[in-house]
């Protein structure tokens, strides 16, 4: 502190005691997180506001602002300094220039509760999805299933992902960030601002040091920083500040208040607010008394200013009101009413509230709140005003206190704040009626996703729980949809010996989790036992029951090959009726039976009918929004399989690849296996056979996690077939090793997954034999399957086996043979619609095809269908042309270069200007333009732009050269 200051703040602590102890006493500074403390589920930006917003009304600071405007589009912003320094008030008049420019704003206040990693990536999701709930759907979604060191960063990455498909700028102010000290929160913070798209613009905003990692960014020029110097007023802000709040104020004096507060804008209010209470009375304001820490005030001392300054202008009715709003974190006039129980009329109520406002006595309407049905929009008070009457609300008897928190849970429950509610029931020691809140709401809140039914019951007892059979299902139905399925099976086996033989409403929903279980863990044999106790659908159920049989059975026939009895269910079924709406969304949903009917007409192999479902289903999802999340994720997985058949490969990888995370995290096995097979086929069509092999691992690894045999088998099978397409002998042979052990260590024999694990095994095992030209006994093996393939009603694998017995017989000169076996193949795969799957044959394949086709009569359909043939495999040997040429070229020029070169290059590709690539790699500028020189002639390019162009194109980023220099940064 210098010597001014010191001197300033002697003076003011001896004339202004009160003032000088609320701007300079240290325990304050904790009032953010107490003020979310009792109402930790409410919006985090609720908490902060009225000094921030009374000086954001009466003050524009354009010097930072007009920084803070050039820098809207960089990837962060950094504005740290102590409590009450205007961040917020800057924040605010940001926010408005902000919009008229057309950015989407989202704003997340941390709290000290919020070092839990579920709460604060459930408070990040939140905020997002007030621009709008597309963008966190998925993060939301993967969050309902639990949070671990791997989900985070899928969560991220899904935010990310929403966040670019977003059509707007968007700025993400993260308020208070000093409160994050749990290291998941942090490095889920420092991933989201290390993937961050164009799109996003994060504003970092804290009293310490941000504890992130901003090093490569300020190398980029991709920060603007301001701290505590550059956030104070000027002596030019407060003359304005403090005319706006007093009128005329002789300019002396205005410099007299700016040295003793030093630009700190808490202070400035303070003072404002005395200097109106005394009648603009002129206060001595010199001193030459020292300031030592033993007269260094606390927090008492703000008590007696707020009691000076407010209370003494209320009556004692009104304070009692003030200190009984203190419960909630956001306020609105019927609230306020009802936390005023008999003692205050409607209209005092009202009436205070106004006072508060128009005097602007630490209370201020929530940014972005909106008004609910009976009543007005929404306030919240200052927290550091909250903070004193919190303490004068615990002060009281507990009684009195109970009476309040009862008053809130009432008003809460009736305007359907279910968290809320619970909360304040508990506080009210109310536990009975804090269960009964949570149950009775624990349906409608399955319905809008099982994230708020999982709030709920987290805040319940353990033991609490345990009382209640339902709770306890919903309890295991959480665990299951967090992939949890040990904690789940434990709770199934508790709930079959607890729940009483007559309860047949809870005794069905455990056989729908049973069976959810078995179709989760491909539990075949468990699905098949109990199904005839699931089809005994209880009198009274309601449509999540309903929907739950309808949605299970429909995939059980389905996989049974019965496919019509699978889409009978579906079509027949009545509207599924919650409450009396119609239930479209959640899994029981009529959305996902219709995806349902879409999958056993993939599984018939019959893709034409099947995309036109899968394609409705997708548009009914988006529309209906959040509450179908669980709908479009699932038609989106079924209809990239779709799409890859038809060829349509761009706009199948854009559909998985940007969806994989949630996808993999929420889907059943079924969906799973079609999500990685199909992006392993797209990239293995585009040139890229690493990265097939990366999907299928990861398949595979999956598969071994939970368990699922069926899906590993069908990952190491393709991954046998892809490795002798290559040459890879010895890596094949290892894969069938694998899949001998995987089919000596199955269960017995089951009725549906066992065909196909024996599929996927002879599959592989007929490409070994293939290679090694071994015909006569591969034909004999694709008759078997061929004949297994008609019987179960696989009319797709029945057609790939069939033109390889063509190809087959084509080889060894059986050539009567192979044109009746194209023929026959033909109709049926034109009725199918079926694209890739006959161009995935064999190289030769659609030879064969156009020769028998040119020696038999013109048919236009058949001609038709082989034009359709002839234009996919064009693309793909396009693409696999591009590529070639592009890894050559790529690999060419990465040999050509130098090591500090290719550094150079990777710098290049971000479009680092000169200087910054220098200050990088520690070399001059001149040296830069020498390197650049040299890189111009081995790329063939004239210029700048041409050469960050070239270097994309050729993903210079992937090789290793690029990878040493990006640790540069």
């Amino acid at each position: 502190m210098n010597k001014l200051h010191q001197s300033a703040c002697a003076a003011y602590a001896q004339h202004l005691p009160l003032v000088a102890a609320a701007i300079l006493a240290q325990p304050v500074t904790r009032f953010a997180e107490e003020a979310a403390g009792l109402a930790s589920g409410e919006s985090r930006a609720e908490t902060k506001r009225t000094f921030s917003s009374s000086a954001c009304r009466v003050i524009a600071r354009e010097r930072l602002l007009d920084q803070m405007l050039k820098a809207r589009r960089r990837r962060c912003i950094v504005l740290q300094g102590p409590v009450g320094c205007g961040k917020t008030s800057l924040l605010l008049a940001w926010r408005e220039s902000l919009l008229l420019l057309g950015f989407d704003i989202a704003w997340q206040t941390f709290t000290a509760e919020e070092n839990d990693l579920a709460r604060c990536l459930d408070g990040l999701i939140a905020s997002l999805a007030q621009i709008g709930v597309e963008i966190s759907n998925e993060a939301a979604l993967l969050l309902e299933r639990g949070v671990n060191e791997e989900a985070i960063e899928r969560i991220v990455i899904a935010l990310v992902r929403g966040i670019a498909q977003h059509p707007n700028d968007i700025a993400l102010i993260l308020d208070d960030v000093h409160c994050m000290t749990n290291g998941q929160n942090l490095e889920a913070l420092q991933w989201l601002l290390d993937f961050a798209p164009s799109n996003l613009h994060i504003v970092l905003v804290s009293r310490t040091a941000v504890p992130l990692s901003l090093g490569r960014l300020r190398a980029q020029d991709l920060v603007l920083e301001l701290d505590a110097c550059d956030l104070r007023f000027t002596l030019e802000e407060t003359e304005t500040f403090l005319k706006a709040q007093l009128g005329e104020i002789n300019p002396r004096e205005v410099r007299r208040i700016h040295e003793l507060t030093d630009g700190w804008v808490t202070g400035l209010q303070l003072f404002a607010i005395r200097l109106k209470r005394v009648g603009q009375e002129k206060a001595e304001l010199t001193s030459a008394r020292a300031l030592s820490p033993a007269s260094l005030p606390d927090a008492r001392t703000l008590d007696e200013l707020f009691e000076r300054e407010v209370f003494s202008r209320l009556s004692s009715l009104e304070v009692t009101l003030l200190i009984s709003m203190s419960v909630c974190a956001r306020l609105c006039n019927s609230l306020c009413i009802a936390l005023g129980g008999v003692q205050q009329q409607p209209a005092d109520v009202l009436a205070l509230l106004a006072k508060l406002e128009n005097e602007n006595l630490f209370i201020t309407p929530v940014m972005g709140s909106s008004a609910d049905a009976g009543h007005s929009g929404w306030y919240s008070f200052n927290p550091l005003f909250r903070e004193i009457l919190l303490g004068r609300f615990r002060a009281q008897s507990s009684d009195a206190q109970r009476e309040v928190h009862r008053a809130a849970w009432i008003w809460f429950r009736d305007h359907d704040h279910a968290e809320e509610a619970v909360r304040h029931a508990l506080l009210a020691g109310e536990l009975d009626t804090a269960v009964q809140l949570v149950r009775q709401m624990a349906k409608t809140l399955r319905i809008s996703g099982f994230r708020k039914l999982a709030n709920l019951i987290r805040l319940l007892p353990a033991d609490e729980i345990h009382k209640h059979i339902d709770l306890r299902l919903w309890m295991a139905m959480l665990h299951l949809y967090a992939q949890n399925f040990e904690a789940c099976a434990a709770d199934i086996r508790a709930l079959q010996r607890d729940i009483a033989p007559d309860d047949h409403s809870a005794l069905y929903q455990l056989t729908v989790l049973q069976v959810v279980l078995g179709v989760q863990q491909d539990n075949v044999d468990a699905v098949v036992e109990l199904v005839p106790t699931l089809m005994q659908v209880p009198e009274n159920a309601d449509g999540l029951m309903v929907g739950s049989c309808n949605n299970i059975l429909s995939w059980f026939y389905a996989h049974k090959g019965e496919y019509e009895e699978a889409r009978r269910i579906q079509t027949e079924s009545p509207k599924l009726l919650v409450n009396g709406a119609v239930l479209l969304g959640a899994a029981a949903g009529m959305l996902n039976g219709r995806c349902l009917m879409g999958f056993s007409y993939s599984l018939e192999g019959k893709f034409v009918q099947a995309e036109r479902i899968y394609r409705d289903v997708l548009f009914e999802s988006k529309r209906v929004g959040g509450q179908a999340s669980e709908s479009t994720s699932l038609s989106s997985a079924l209809l990239g399989e779709v799409l890859y058949e038809t060829n349509e490969l761009a706009a199948a990888r854009k559909l998985l690849e940007d969806h994989i995370d949630i996808l993999e995290r929420v889907s059943i096995p079924d969906t799973v296996l079609r999500v990685f097979m199909t992006l392993a086929a797209i990239h293995w069509v585009a040139g890229q056979p690493q990265e097939t092999f990366a999907y299928l691992a990861r398949l595979e690894e999956y598969a071994t996690r939970f368990g699922l045999d069926r899906l590993a088998a069908a990952s190491v099978s393709e991954q046998v077939c892809r490795h002798l397409l290559r040459g890879q002998f010895d890596a094949a042979q290892s894969g069938l090793a694998r899949l001998d052990e995987l089919t000596a260590r199955c269960r017995a024999p089951s009725t549906i997954f066992s065909d196909e694990i024996h599929v996927a095994v002879e599959r592989a095992h007929i490409h070994w034999l293939l290679a090694h030209e071994d015909f006569n006994t591969a034909s004999s093996k694709l008759r078997a399957l061929i004949a297994l393939c008609e019987a179960r009603g696989w009319q797709r694998h029945w057609v790939a086996f069939q033109m390889q017995t063509a190809l087959i017989d084509a080889r060894l000169g059986r050539l009567e043979a192979a044109r009746q076996t194209v023929l026959d193949v033909l109709p049926r795969a034109s009725r199918l619609g079926l694209v890739r799957t006959l161009i995935d044959a064999g190289p030769t394949a659609l030879g064969l095809i156009t020769q028998v086709m040119q020696s038999e009569p013109p048919d236009p359909i058949l001609s038709f269908y082989l034009s359709r043939l002839q234009a996919a495999q064009l693309l793909s040997e396009v693409s696999e042309a591009t590529a070639a040429t592009s890894n050559a070229t790529a690999q060419r020029f990465i040999e050509a270069l130098s090591e500090r070169e290719a550094k150079v290059v990777s710098l290049l590709a971000q479009a680092l200007p000169n200087k910054k690539i220098a200050r990088t790699l520690g070399i001059s500028p001149e040296t830069v333009k020498w390197h650049l020189k040299n890189i111009y002639g081995k790329l063939g390019v004239s210029s700048r732009d041409e050469a960050v162009a070239r270097v994309r194109d050729l993903n210079f980023d992937t090789a290793p050269h690029a990878h040493d220099a990006h640790a540069l940064g």
